[in-house]
């Protein structure tokens, strides 16, 4: 569902579920301004945390991290990078996805 989504953004799916040993990237996408990489959060309702609160300063170094080495061996250094979150809310019959694009800013990438 994140994939369509972003793709119905004009995003190309490059990547889902990238590893490097203890990191990992939900999904990597390229877009007309650069390279996102994109955290998922689904969820059942009700929820009692925000999205923003779930992907806090310990996991965005994690994807920070794994976004270097992923541009390092993809060779897409140069590119401006983005960090966005999708989030997934399944509610009864209904589900809402949420996007949050340049949802934080990392010290290094």
């Amino acid at each position: 569902m994140a994939c369509d989504f972003l793709q119905s953004r004009g995003h190309q799916i490059l990547d889902r579920n990238w590893r490097a040993g203890h990191l990992e990237l939900d999904i990597v996408s390229e877009a007309p301004d650069g390279v996102h990489f994109v955290e998922v959060k689904a969820r059942t309702a009700p929820v009692t945390s925000t999205v923003t609160d779930q992907v806090n300063k310990v996991k965005q170094n994690r994807i920070s991290a794994a976004a270097v080495q992923y541009l390092s061996k993809k060779n897409l250094g140069g590119k401006e990078v983005f960090f966005d979150i999708v989030s997934v809310l399944f509610d009864g019959g209904e589900t809402v996805v949420r996007y949050f694009p340049q949802a934080w800013i990392p010290m290094y990438v």
